[in-house]
């Protein structure tokens, strides 16, 4: 807290609130890719292809919409070994893709839960499948955001009325915001909080 006087007598008093936003996360993102080895690059191409068409059927079949499964593109790159007085020799071709997929339904009674719907990519895409990060979030993250900007404005401002009674000063108009924000994070209570700093 700062508080600043011109030559007027014209006063400011600056203040930080923190407002805290307390949500369920009803998001799960999920990052599953797809590698295909193969002795030529048209063959490792297909297969990939067809890896990643059957992973993504399965994930339609289990109720994700196509909105929700977005792909990368498929990269092509050359394994080799390093053959003594030869130098590197390619021993076959390696073909990747990534989706990226939103689960929606994933609460206790979701039918299919997360894990069968995951196990069911598994069983799609076979030993070609990886599985990457998973990621637990909230679907309407811009809620949650104004809710934690509301209650630190609320808690700012309860500071500064404060102040300015303990000065026997009036509040005037706000004169500057300034805004610090941190991602939501999912805990056992997940949260999403908001710092405001007010100027009056």
């Amino acid at each position: 807290m700062s508080k600043k006087k011109s030559s007027s007598a014209t006063g400011t008093v600056t203040t930080f609130g923190h407002g805290t936003a307390r949500a369920t996360p009803d998001l799960m993102r999920v990052t599953i890719t797809v590698e295909s080895r193969a002795s030529k690059v048209a063959l490792a191409y297909g297969r990939a292809g067809e890896r990643v068409a059957a992973v993504t059927d399965s994930l339609r079949s289990d109720g994700v919409a196509s909105a929700d499964i977005a792909t990368s593109g498929l990269s092509v790159r050359t394994e080799t070994v390093w053959v003594e007085g030869g130098g590197n020799k390619i021993t076959g071709y390696l073909a990747s893709t990534s989706l990226t997929v939103a689960l929606r339904e994933i609460g206790e009674a979701a039918d299919p839960g997360p894990a069968t719907v995951i196990a069911h990519c598994v069983d799609a895409g076979g030993d070609d499948v990886r599985l990457g990060g998973l990621e637990l979030t909230f679907a309407d993250q811009d809620t949650l955001l104004a809710t934690a900007r509301d209650a630190a404005w609320a808690d700012a401002k309860a500071k500064a009325q404060q102040y300015s009674d303990r000065a026997e000063r009036g509040l005037g108009p706000v004169v500057e915001i300034t805004e610090n924000t941190s991602a939501p994070i999912p805990l056992p209570r997940p949260r999403s909080r908001g710092a405001a700093e007010i100027a009056y």
